[in-house]
């Protein structure tokens, strides 16, 4: 588990290029956000989660390991446990959290996480307006 990379994966690096290619500024591993994001748009308060299917459970390419499978079902529940309680906090911020696994396609994530930045930022994102007569 050590040797497992936690940051600067290729989905990660592929993932910044395309939303870099797409016009987008972000901060990289923002600190001191709830669980990290790998990927944070401060302006629009996204939090971008680039999940390993392993890890957390993809529900279409995760596997169960065969050995010492109660500890693994324990941890890999903990993990699963641990990120929706960290969205939990993001949201109590004023935050979304947006998750990637591993296996989507960069370019495609990429386009989802641009049409949520332009909705947060639009100039009537989150605002209401009254109009009242004189």
């Amino acid at each position: 588990m050590q040797s497992m990379p936690r940051r600067d994966t290729a989905i990660e690096l592929a993932l910044r290029r395309e939303l870099h290619r797409l016009g987008l500024r972000f901060r990289v591993n923002l600190r001191p956000l709830p669980g990290t994001p790998d990927i944070a748009l401060t302006r629009a308060k996204v939090a971008v989660f680039v999940d390993g299917c392993f890890w957390h459970r993809c529900p279409h390419h995760g596997t169960s390991p065969k050995n010492n499978s109660a500890w693994w079902a324990s941890k890999l529940d903990a993990n699963v446990e641990r990120d929706r309680r960290k969205d939990r906090q993001l949201a109590d911020l004023g935050w979304i959290s947006l998750h990637v696994w591993e296996h989507e396609d960069p370019a495609t994530a990429a386009e989802a996480i641009r049409k949520l930045w332009m909705e947060r930022t639009s100039p009537s994102a989150g605002q209401t307006h009254s109009v009242r007569g004189s």
